[in-house]
């Protein structure tokens, strides 16, 4: 029988960092800038990012540039044959995190043909992505997120966590390849199947807003309605004020 009484602090603040350390990676370095160039910075601090994903997705960790071109294939090719992710061809999430694998495998080793204009201007470290996303590192990783279950895990069944840890990354991105193309509402008619999770969105720290997003896929703030917000955007401004990134003009565009 499971108890839920005895979830520990060292557990839940390890998970709840884990999930929002490594979905604002995703959402801020790779999404926001690295697909879209909603703003940019400097080489140094882009390498810092770089680092800073390493460590917040562990053993999940996406290279930039790849995840940036198979996005923007996303968004040209949404909901067609030749989008990369979109579960109008996959029967289940769990297809469709396979399928996605596959496909950022075949990018990442160039054999899935991927149009030039789909590479212009993305982050590219190589040496830093091979590292990073190699098997040695990636089980490295594993290991020491189960090391730190035995420490500290007071039931057996927090050891069911230990999965959603190693594969944080895909995890965060079939929630919104996934269940934003099937469930939520619309604030566009759109000729895809995108829809906003939820009004409020800090479970995904405004990823959820994913019709928003495909209706203005350059803007920096994915919340439109006055009941909506993105959590990541009023951090963008603040990066921006203090001089770490630079806004791009059409991005603060409504």
């Amino acid at each position: 029988m499971l108890n839920f009484n005895k979830v520990n602090m060292e557990i839940l603040i390890f998970f709840v960092a884990h999930w929002y350390l490594s979905l604002f990676a995703q959402s801020f370095f790779h999404h926001r800038y690295s697909a879209h160039q909603m703003f940019t910075m400097n080489k140094f601090m882009e390498k810092v990012f770089f680092v800073y994903s390493f460590i917040a997705q562990g053993s999940s960790y996406m290279s930039p540039k790849v995840y940036g071109a198979m996005h923007r294939m996303h968004h040209a090719y949404a909901d067609t044959e030749k989008d990369p992710h979109s579960p109008k061809y996959s029967n289940n999430l769990i297809k469709l995190m396979v399928k996605t694998y596959h496909q950022f495998r075949g990018v990442q080793n160039k054999t899935i043909e991927v149009k030039d204009a789909f590479y212009k201007n993305l982050p590219d470290w190589k040496w830093f992505d091979k590292m990073a996303g190699s098997f040695f590192i990636k089980l490295l990783w594993a290991v020491a997120y189960i090391l730190f279950y035995i420490k500290f895990a007071t039931a057996w069944w927090m050891f069911l966590l230990i999965p959603v840890h190693i594969l944080m990354g895909p995890v965060h991105g079939t929630i919104v390849n996934w269940f934003a193309h099937k469930i939520g509402y619309t604030n566009h008619d759109l000729d895809n199947t995108s829809k906003n999770l939820m009004p409020f969105d800090l479970f995904m720290l405004g990823e959820g807003y994913h019709n928003n997003h495909h209706a203005h896929g350059g803007r920096a703030n994915f919340a439109e309605k006055w009941y909506e917000i993105d959590p990541i955007y009023p951090i963008i401004r603040l990066f921006d004020w203090i001089g770490i990134i630079k806004l791009n003009q059409v991005a603060l565009k409504r």
